[in-house]
């Protein structure tokens, strides 16, 4: 039927006028509107055929289309159609066509043609042409086919970018503040584990990596497994508390900075420990005092915890010079932080211990020489030095067996004729009696079975101050390693006898703080006992 249909359209006399254009009178006598004149479907009605649309079509069918004489002018091109606009005029060629759509005679369009929506070609930015009455014809079905594939994936785009469903979110405000806070929590967290990192390599590339080393690094990393379950706890307080200021600038040297710890009551100016932690002088850091600050600060103490640099960053003068000036900020702005400027404390501890005795006796030696200073040693109440090591001549030969080899040692300390200068029990043995009344109370804590210093030198040094009329005393711990007083006994829990005497000698004039510590709740445990006991038998120190 359709081959009918076509042979009847393309070859039938009576479908062509006399110049050989097609007839476009209708059956009853009308003309056909002169758009529709070139498409095959106006053909059939010079047939006798009615042609009655009942709503508008898009038929496309490969019709064979004749083409007309030469001396006919070819049919007039619309500017545009309902594809979007023509560029180019092109001449009429033997090729399937796209048939456009024919208008309803009466005006009014049906329900359904109003509801759908026409496909815009045009790009969203762009106002999309007037589409008009009648659409002119395509010159392929390849290039309409182009066109349409266009317009849907556009209207697709458009339709997913304009979908009305949108995912619930918190208000920006505070979703950037909570990003921004834990963006820097986590950026403190990994440079601190880079800094500690870049120190353990630098102590291994100076120490050597022989046999003995290796067995020590060995150890070392089983005992921190051991004692790893408080180190992650102590490490979360650090990190994230609110009670800890961390990182606060006092000079202009990359590691001058200081942490601080701050109690939860402080609705009253607080006692101020400074303190000066150790490290072998190489690998000292101030996080190290992290533990003892958190105990120090349940007590109603602010602690002050001075980093400094470290071998081969600095040398033993560099290291004094960055604790005495952050020995001097804490002096000068701890009120500012809640502190009591007149209840200031300096504590060092094995290293630190050395570190911060070195500045102190030099503090005092420049004072009474009426040297200008940034600080007074009369602005600390107390000075309690944990398993530090004095006199530097009789440590030499000591930590040379213990893997602190002697030019290491030496190239720290400056040489060996620096010695007796960076020696606190030497320097206090020729100081003048003016300088010595300068001391404060000093008290040396020390275990009896410390190995990495041994109990004697702190013993030494109380002797020396004793007889040069300072205010000097030994408190020694049976049977406390190197490390118990200063981190074991700390994760054990309960009543640490070293923070129980030095919170007996801050408040020692204040009743009503004495009454509080005792009121206050015990320190929970942090590690297993046997964990605590194994650890004791495997650590190098």
């Amino acid at each position: 039927m359709r081959q009918a249909f076509l042979n009847a359209s393309t070859e039938s006399p009576a479908c062509h006028g006399a110049a050989g254009r097609p007839n476009t009178t209708r059956a009853g006598g009308t003309r056909m509107p002169e758009a529709t004149q070139d498409y095959p479907l106006a053909m059939c009605c010079a047939r006798g055929v009615r042609a009655r649309v009942t709503r508008p079509l898009l038929v496309v069918h490969a019709l064979a289309i004749r083409k007309p004489p030469a001396s006919s002018p070819p049919p007039p091109t619309p500017a545009s159609s309902y594809l979007g606009p023509t560029t180019t005029s092109r001449p009429r060629r033997d090729v399937p066509a796209l048939a456009c759509p024919l208008h309803r005679p009466h005006p009014t369009p049906p329900a359904r043609a109003q509801r759908q929506k026409p496909i815009r070609i045009s790009p969203p930015h762009r106002t999309a042409a007037p589409r008009p009455a009648l659409a002119m014809r395509t010159s392929s079905v390849e290039e309409a086919g182009a066109l349409l594939a266009r317009s849907d994936s556009a209207g697709g785009r458009r339709r997913r970018s304009a979908s009305p469903v949108q995912s619930a979110s918190p208000r920006p405000g505070t979703l950037r503040r909570q990003s921004s806070s834990f963006r820097e929590d986590v950026g403190r967290a990994a440079s601190e584990t880079y800094l500690v990192s870049r120190l353990t390599f630098t102590l291994l590339q100076c120490l050597g990596i022989g046999y003995w080393w290796m067995s020590q690094l060995l150890a070392l990393t089983i005992y921190a497994i051991l004692l790893m379950p408080g180190f992650i706890q102590v490490g979360y307080y650090y990190f994230f508390s609110s009670q800890v200021r961390r990182s606060i600038v006092y000079g202009d040297q990359p590691r001058n900075r200081l942490d601080l710890y701050i109690p939860e009551d402080n609705s009253r100016p607080c006692p101020v420990v400074a303190f000066v932690t150790g490290g072998a002088w190489i690998i000292g850091y101030k996080a190290w005092g992290a533990l003892l600050g958190r105990r120090l600060a349940e007590r109603g103490i602010i602690v002050a915890c001075i980093d400094y640099r470290n071998f081969p960053q600095g040398t033993i003068g560099d290291m004094v010079s960055d604790a005495s000036q952050g020995i001097s900020f804490v002096c000068n702005n701890i009120a500012g932080h809640g502190g009591d400027p007149n209840q200031i404390y300096l504590m060092g501890q094995s290293a630190g211990a050395h570190i911060a005795a070195c500045a102190l006796m030099e503090q005092a030696v420049k004072e009474s020489g009426g040297h200008p200073v940034s600080w007074s040693v009369t602005q600390i109440k107390a000075y309690f030095g944990l398993s530090g090591g004095y006199d530097i001549h009789s440590l030499v030969d000591h930590f040379h067996e213990r893997g602190l080899y002697r030019s290491l040692f030496l190239s720290i300390m400056e040489g060996e004729e620096s010695l007796s200068r960076y020696s606190p029990e030497i320097v206090a043995k020729t100081s003048s009696a003016e300088t010595i009344g300068l001391l404060p109370l000093i008290v040396l804590m020390h275990g009896t079975e410390d190995y990495s210093i041994p109990s004697s030198a702190s013993q030494t040094f109380v002797d020396v101050l004793q007889q040069a009329g300072a205010q000097a005393k030994l408190l020694l711990y049976e049977g406390k390693t190197h490390t118990d007083i200063f981190l074991q006994d700390h994760l054990r829990g309960g009543r640490d006898p070293l923070v129980e005497d030095v919170l007996s000698i801050i408040h020692a004039d204040d009743a009503i703080a004495r009454q509080k510590v005792a009121l206050a709740p015990t320190p929970r445990r942090l590690v297993f006992e046997w964990q605590l006991k194994l650890a004791r038998q495997i650590s190098p120190f």
